[in-house]
């Protein structure tokens, strides 16, 4: 049914301040995949916190994470009719691996896609450093509310979609993803049910419990990090893409990178592409 707009845009998503370990970055890169190569020296320094650690960019996206806000009774939004659509990080200076962080997360916008139609809900958050003030990142996320449209119009327009790109990929990476990887993913703060509740998965039309949008996300950022900077994390400046399509937990995600910074990602098994619209800007090493 449709949500109700205005009940939906006052609601008041609460700023989070959360104290960040070395042990949660290197739990948050652990829950994305890194470490399963344990020869490979350049992916232990994202996940062993007794080494001069660094942390994965995408682990922006779920700092200062204010969690499944819109399961709360006042958002006016039924949780089962929510899919993650599209997400965008912008970094503006390298991911701390601990310190004190603050996550300020508003609503942007509403698009209305029609009468039984998806409602798009558009949402940004500024993650800053608590100690100096400073802006380390700002994230924008398109939610799907299936079912949701028809309630009237809009506050935004939709994002633009970027072009396929052309030609042949440069670059092919491979990487798997564990049957309980889910279950690793959601305690980075992320706990909606549709990833740990078979009862839930199926009510929402899966045979079974899905990956995380944003742990298919952080195993892309992987082979980006991996392929484009030869795991140096601070090159990464900006990474979008859209969710094409659910991975289950366990299967292996395809990363296929193009010259100019496009990519996409598919389930070869499965032969269905997970991520679309991609694009990574990447900084001359320094």
């Amino acid at each position: 049914m449709p949500i109700n707009a205005e009940k939906l845009l006052r609601f008041s998503i609460p700023e989070v301040r959360q104290t960040l370990s070395r042990r949660d970055t290197a739990f948050y890169a652990l829950s994305v995949g890194l470490g399963q190569d344990p020869l490979d020296e350049r992916q232990l320094r994202f996940v062993d916190h007794r080494r001069e650690l660094v942390a994965l960019p995408s682990m922006a996206i779920v700092l200062g994470h204010p969690g499944f806000w819109l399961s709360h009774p006042e958002s006016g939004v039924d949780p089962k009719a929510v899919v993650h659509g599209e997400q965008e990080l912008v970094l503006h200076r390298p991911v701390p691996v601990e310190g004190e962080i603050i996550g300020r997360t508003r609503i942007a916008g509403l698009t209305d896609k029609g009468e039984g139609q998806a409602a798009l809900l558009y949402t940004q958050k500024e993650l800053v450093d608590a100690a100096s003030g400073s802006v380390l990142a700002t994230t924008y996320n398109t939610t799907f509310i299936r079912g949701g449209g028809g309630f009237g119009g809009g506050t935004a327009p939709a994002r633009p979609s970027r072009p396929a790109p052309a030609g042949e990929p440069q670059a092919v990476v491979d990487l798997d993803t564990r049957p309980e990887q889910a279950l690793y993913y959601r305690l980075n703060g992320d706990d909606n049910p549709l990833h740990s509740n078979p009862a839930t998965a199926k009510a929402s039309g899966f045979p079974r419990p899905i990956l995380h949008g944003l742990c298919t996300l952080g195993v892309i950022c992987h082979a980006l990090v991996r392929t484009l900077t030869d795991y140096d994390p601070a090159r990464l400046k900006q990474l979008s893409l859209r969710f094409s399509s659910p991975v289950y937990p366990g299967e292996s995600i395809r990363t296929e990178i193009w010259a100019d910074g496009s990519f996409r990602a598919r389930v070869v098994a499965r032969d269905v592409v997970v991520a679309s619209n991609g694009y990574a800007a990447i900084a001359a090493p320094t």
